[in-house]
Protein backbone atom coordinates (compact mmCIF):
# COMPACT_ATOMS: atom_id res chain seq x y z
CA UNK A 1 0.00 0.00 0.00
CA UNK A 2 1.61 3.73 -0.78
CA UNK A 3 1.49 6.33 1.24
CA UNK A 4 -0.48 9.77 1.16
CA UNK A 5 2.51 11.39 2.83
CA UNK A 6 4.24 12.72 -0.42
CA UNK A 7 7.03 12.41 2.01
CA UNK A 8 6.98 8.29 2.05
CA UNK A 9 7.18 8.39 -1.51
CA UNK A 10 9.90 7.07 -3.45
CA UNK A 11 11.82 10.11 -5.28
CA UNK A 12 10.85 11.06 -9.03
CA UNK A 13 14.25 11.04 -9.79
CA UNK A 14 14.48 7.57 -8.02
CA UNK A 15 10.90 6.36 -9.76
CA UNK A 16 12.40 7.31 -12.99
CA UNK A 17 15.81 5.37 -12.66
CA UNK A 18 13.51 2.16 -11.28
CA UNK A 19 11.46 2.48 -14.59
CA UNK A 20 14.40 2.08 -17.04
CA UNK A 21 16.90 -0.38 -14.85
CA UNK A 22 15.47 -3.68 -16.03
CA UNK A 23 16.29 -2.22 -19.54
CA UNK A 24 19.89 -1.24 -19.38
CA UNK A 25 22.84 -3.57 -19.71
CA UNK A 26 24.69 -4.62 -16.75
CA UNK A 27 27.35 -2.12 -16.21
CA UNK A 28 24.91 1.15 -16.84
CA UNK A 29 22.54 -0.87 -14.13
CA UNK A 30 25.38 -0.68 -12.00
CA UNK A 31 25.75 3.07 -12.51
CA UNK A 32 21.93 4.22 -12.59
CA UNK A 33 21.61 2.25 -8.99
CA UNK A 34 25.18 4.62 -7.80
CA UNK A 35 23.03 7.55 -9.00
CA UNK A 36 20.29 6.91 -6.63
CA UNK A 37 22.50 5.74 -3.79
CA UNK A 38 24.95 8.51 -4.23
CA UNK A 39 23.29 11.54 -4.89
CA UNK A 40 25.47 13.98 -2.84
CA UNK A 41 28.54 12.73 -5.16
CA UNK A 42 26.88 12.90 -8.78
CA UNK A 43 25.77 16.50 -8.05
CA UNK A 44 29.34 17.71 -6.69
CA UNK A 45 31.82 15.12 -8.54
CA UNK A 46 32.92 16.01 -12.54
CA UNK A 47 32.39 12.76 -14.85
CA UNK A 48 35.52 11.32 -14.07
CA UNK A 49 35.37 11.86 -10.11
CA UNK A 50 31.89 10.02 -10.35
CA UNK A 51 33.55 7.35 -12.32
CA UNK A 52 36.50 6.93 -9.85
CA UNK A 53 34.15 6.30 -7.30
CA UNK A 54 31.53 3.87 -8.26
CA UNK A 55 34.61 1.77 -10.03
CA UNK A 56 33.56 1.94 -13.69
CA UNK A 57 34.49 4.70 -16.24
CA UNK A 58 32.91 8.67 -17.20
CA UNK A 59 32.08 7.15 -21.06
CA UNK A 60 29.90 5.01 -18.88
CA UNK A 61 28.52 7.42 -16.21
CA UNK A 62 27.77 9.83 -19.23
CA UNK A 63 26.10 6.71 -21.62
CA UNK A 64 23.98 6.26 -18.34
CA UNK A 65 23.00 9.21 -17.90
CA UNK A 66 21.39 9.38 -21.52
CA UNK A 67 19.98 5.64 -21.22
CA UNK A 68 17.59 7.25 -18.33
CA UNK A 69 16.66 10.01 -20.71
CA UNK A 70 18.84 12.78 -20.25
CA UNK A 71 20.56 14.97 -22.81
CA UNK A 72 23.57 14.90 -20.56
CA UNK A 73 24.71 14.22 -16.83
CA UNK A 74 24.65 17.72 -16.46
CA UNK A 75 20.76 17.68 -17.10
CA UNK A 76 20.53 14.64 -15.17
CA UNK A 77 22.24 16.92 -11.99
CA UNK A 78 19.35 19.48 -12.58
CA UNK A 79 16.53 16.65 -12.35
CA UNK A 80 18.33 15.37 -9.27
CA UNK A 81 18.59 18.68 -7.49
CA UNK A 82 15.04 19.32 -8.53
CA UNK A 83 14.10 16.41 -6.50
CA UNK A 84 16.44 16.96 -3.58
CA UNK A 85 15.46 20.60 -2.57
CA UNK A 86 11.53 19.71 -2.46
CA UNK A 87 11.86 16.58 -0.66
CA UNK A 88 12.09 15.84 3.05
CA UNK A 89 11.44 18.27 5.86
CA UNK A 90 13.85 18.16 8.79
CA UNK A 91 12.03 15.53 11.07
CA UNK A 92 11.98 13.78 8.24
CA UNK A 93 15.26 13.86 7.59
CA UNK A 94 16.69 13.20 10.96
CA UNK A 95 14.01 9.97 10.75
CA UNK A 96 15.64 8.38 8.23
CA UNK A 97 19.07 8.82 9.93
CA UNK A 98 18.09 7.18 12.69
CA UNK A 99 16.84 4.46 10.59
CA UNK A 100 19.89 3.90 9.03
CA UNK A 101 22.13 4.30 12.63
CA UNK A 102 19.66 2.64 14.82
CA UNK A 103 19.46 3.28 18.50
CA UNK A 104 22.95 2.14 19.47
CA UNK A 105 25.30 5.54 20.59
CA UNK A 106 28.32 3.41 18.94
CA UNK A 107 26.25 3.16 15.96
CA UNK A 108 25.55 6.46 15.69
CA UNK A 109 28.95 7.60 16.19
CA UNK A 110 30.90 5.50 13.71
CA UNK A 111 27.99 6.76 11.23
CA UNK A 112 28.71 10.85 11.26
CA UNK A 113 32.29 10.06 11.63
CA UNK A 114 31.90 7.92 8.27
CA UNK A 115 30.33 11.25 6.42
CA UNK A 116 33.28 12.90 7.70
CA UNK A 117 35.34 10.69 6.44
CA UNK A 118 33.50 10.93 2.92
CA UNK A 119 33.56 15.22 3.46
CA UNK A 120 37.27 15.22 3.68
CA UNK A 121 38.13 12.99 1.05
CA UNK A 122 36.03 15.58 -1.41
CA UNK A 123 38.07 18.21 -0.01
CA UNK A 124 41.31 16.76 -1.10
CA UNK A 125 40.26 16.38 -4.55
CA UNK A 126 42.16 18.47 -6.91
CA UNK A 127 39.71 20.35 -8.49
CA UNK A 128 38.55 21.36 -4.86
CA UNK A 129 41.97 22.27 -4.48
CA UNK A 130 42.40 25.00 -7.53
CA UNK A 131 39.01 26.44 -6.70
CA UNK A 132 40.10 26.84 -2.91
CA UNK A 133 43.14 28.42 -3.82
CA UNK A 134 41.21 30.58 -6.38
CA UNK A 135 38.72 31.74 -3.02
CA UNK A 136 41.68 32.38 -1.17
CA UNK A 137 42.82 35.00 -3.58
CA UNK A 138 40.17 36.68 -4.04
CA UNK A 139 39.60 36.90 0.07
CA UNK A 140 42.55 38.03 0.65
CA UNK A 141 42.27 40.88 -2.24
CA UNK A 142 39.21 42.25 -0.58
CA UNK A 143 39.26 45.46 1.45
CA UNK A 144 36.43 43.79 3.72
CA UNK A 145 34.76 40.44 4.05
CA UNK A 146 31.31 39.37 4.51
CA UNK A 147 30.67 35.77 5.74
CA UNK A 148 26.56 34.99 4.98
CA UNK A 149 24.94 31.84 6.47
CA UNK A 150 21.57 31.48 8.36
CA UNK A 151 20.53 29.51 10.99
CA UNK A 152 23.88 26.62 11.37
CA UNK A 153 25.33 28.32 9.30
CA UNK A 154 24.77 31.38 10.55
CA UNK A 155 26.82 30.11 13.75
CA UNK A 156 29.81 29.27 11.71
CA UNK A 157 29.37 32.86 9.57
CA UNK A 158 30.46 34.48 13.14
CA UNK A 159 32.96 32.12 13.99
CA UNK A 160 34.91 32.59 10.36
CA UNK A 161 34.28 36.45 10.92
CA UNK A 162 35.81 36.52 14.01
CA UNK A 163 38.90 34.54 12.78
CA UNK A 164 39.65 36.26 10.02
CA UNK A 165 39.01 39.75 12.43
CA UNK A 166 41.75 38.59 14.67
CA UNK A 167 44.41 37.77 12.02
CA UNK A 168 43.85 41.70 10.75
CA UNK A 169 41.08 40.83 7.68
CA UNK A 170 38.09 43.19 8.69
CA UNK A 171 35.17 40.87 8.54
CA UNK A 172 31.38 40.88 9.08
CA UNK A 173 28.75 38.21 9.53
CA UNK A 174 25.58 38.81 7.25
CA UNK A 175 23.85 35.91 9.91
CA UNK A 176 20.64 37.42 10.75
CA UNK A 177 17.61 36.98 8.19
CA UNK A 178 14.51 39.28 7.29
CA UNK A 179 14.44 43.05 7.41
CA UNK A 180 17.96 42.73 9.72
CA UNK A 181 19.74 41.97 6.62
CA UNK A 182 19.31 45.20 5.42
CA UNK A 183 21.26 46.73 8.78
CA UNK A 184 24.55 44.55 7.55
CA UNK A 185 24.64 44.96 4.05
CA UNK A 186 24.58 49.04 4.10
CA UNK A 187 28.50 47.92 4.31
CA UNK A 188 28.37 45.76 1.38
CA UNK A 189 30.85 48.21 -0.85
CA UNK A 190 33.28 48.11 -3.84
CA UNK A 191 36.24 46.52 -3.22
CA UNK A 192 34.92 44.00 -0.64
CA UNK A 193 33.83 39.70 -0.96
CA UNK A 194 31.41 37.81 0.21
CA UNK A 195 31.80 34.78 1.33
CA UNK A 196 28.67 32.81 1.46
CA UNK A 197 27.34 29.68 2.80
CA UNK A 198 23.81 28.72 1.40
CA UNK A 199 21.82 25.82 0.01
CA UNK A 200 19.06 25.00 -2.22
CA UNK A 201 16.45 26.36 -2.98
CA UNK A 202 17.06 30.09 -3.61
CA UNK A 203 15.54 32.05 -0.75
CA UNK A 204 14.82 35.58 -0.62
CA UNK A 205 18.29 36.40 1.82
CA UNK A 206 20.12 34.59 -0.68
CA UNK A 207 18.98 36.26 -3.77
CA UNK A 208 18.91 39.85 -1.87
CA UNK A 209 22.84 39.47 -0.88
CA UNK A 210 23.67 38.37 -4.72
CA UNK A 211 21.95 41.41 -6.38
CA UNK A 212 23.70 43.12 -3.95
CA UNK A 213 26.95 41.79 -4.34
CA UNK A 214 26.07 41.62 -8.42
CA UNK A 215 25.58 46.22 -8.12
CA UNK A 216 28.48 46.93 -5.80
CA UNK A 217 30.65 44.25 -8.66
CA UNK A 218 31.46 42.43 -5.03
CA UNK A 219 33.03 38.96 -5.90
CA UNK A 220 31.14 35.75 -3.92
CA UNK A 221 32.45 33.06 -2.90
CA UNK A 222 30.03 29.57 -2.43
CA UNK A 223 30.16 26.79 -0.23
CA UNK A 224 27.33 24.87 -0.71
CA UNK A 225 26.58 21.17 -1.59
CA UNK A 226 24.08 21.85 -3.83
CA UNK A 227 22.83 25.76 -4.81
CA UNK A 228 26.02 26.14 -7.22
CA UNK A 229 24.35 24.77 -10.56
CA UNK A 230 21.46 27.59 -9.74
CA UNK A 231 23.01 30.82 -9.26
CA UNK A 232 26.60 30.07 -11.10
CA UNK A 233 26.36 32.88 -13.18
CA UNK A 234 26.59 35.38 -9.77
CA UNK A 235 29.50 33.17 -8.45
CA UNK A 236 33.11 33.80 -8.63
CA UNK A 237 34.15 30.39 -7.16
CA UNK A 238 32.43 27.54 -5.54
CA UNK A 239 33.55 25.01 -2.98
CA UNK A 240 31.54 22.15 -2.64
CA UNK A 241 31.42 20.44 0.49
CA UNK A 242 29.22 17.09 1.29
CA UNK A 243 27.15 17.84 3.99
CA UNK A 244 26.12 14.01 4.62
CA UNK A 245 23.56 12.02 2.92
CA UNK A 246 20.95 13.34 0.72
CA UNK A 247 17.52 13.48 2.47
CA UNK A 248 18.99 12.94 5.44
CA UNK A 249 20.44 15.02 8.34
CA UNK A 250 23.03 17.83 7.29
CA UNK A 251 26.50 17.92 8.94
CA UNK A 252 28.91 20.38 8.91
CA UNK A 253 32.14 19.18 9.75
CA UNK A 254 33.06 19.59 6.20
CA UNK A 255 32.25 23.33 6.18
CA UNK A 256 34.09 23.72 9.29
CA UNK A 257 37.44 22.15 8.62
CA UNK A 258 37.33 23.89 5.17
CA UNK A 259 36.67 27.51 7.13
CA UNK A 260 39.60 26.68 9.32
CA UNK A 261 41.69 26.05 6.75
CA UNK A 262 40.60 29.26 5.06
CA UNK A 263 41.72 31.01 8.71
CA UNK A 264 45.59 29.05 8.06
CA UNK A 265 45.76 30.22 4.80
CA UNK A 266 44.66 33.64 4.78
CA UNK A 267 46.76 34.10 7.85
CA UNK A 268 49.84 33.28 5.64
CA UNK A 269 48.51 35.65 3.28
CA UNK A 270 48.44 38.21 5.25
CA UNK A 271 52.01 37.74 6.23
CA UNK A 272 52.93 40.25 9.72
CA UNK A 273 49.41 41.89 9.50
CA UNK A 274 48.36 38.65 11.09
CA UNK A 275 51.19 39.03 13.70
CA UNK A 276 50.62 42.48 14.47
CA UNK A 277 46.78 41.86 14.67
CA UNK A 278 47.01 38.98 17.44
CA UNK A 279 49.67 40.92 19.56
CA UNK A 280 47.21 43.90 19.34
CA UNK A 281 44.65 41.67 20.69
CA UNK A 282 46.53 40.01 23.27
CA UNK A 283 47.85 43.62 24.24
CA UNK A 284 43.87 44.31 24.64
CA UNK A 285 42.96 41.12 26.54
CA UNK A 286 45.82 42.19 28.97
CA UNK A 287 44.55 45.51 29.30
CA UNK A 288 41.17 43.91 30.58
CA UNK A 289 42.94 41.41 32.83
CA UNK A 290 46.70 40.93 33.47
CA UNK A 291 46.78 37.88 33.45
CA UNK A 292 46.68 37.49 29.83
CA UNK A 293 49.34 40.12 28.99
CA UNK A 294 51.72 36.81 29.90
CA UNK A 295 50.83 35.05 26.71
CA UNK A 296 52.24 36.15 23.23
CA UNK A 297 51.81 35.19 19.87
CA UNK A 298 55.46 34.94 18.48
CA UNK A 299 58.34 33.35 19.50
CA UNK A 300 61.12 35.12 21.45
Amino acid sequence: MTSDDPEDRQSAFDDRVEAALETLPPAEQRMARFFVGQKQAVLLGSAAEIAALAGTSDATVVRTARSLGFESLSALRQVLLADLTGTASPGRRLARTLQETGSDSASALRHVVGLHESALEALKRPAMEAGFARAIDIMAAARRRHIFGIGPSGAMAEYAALQFNRIGLPSSALSVSGVALADRLLWLESGDAVLMMAYAPVYREVEIVLDQAGLHEVPVVLISDNLGPLVSDKIAATLPVPRGKADHLATHGGTMVLIEAMIIALAAKAGETAFDSLDRLSNLRGAIDKAWIKRGTRKK
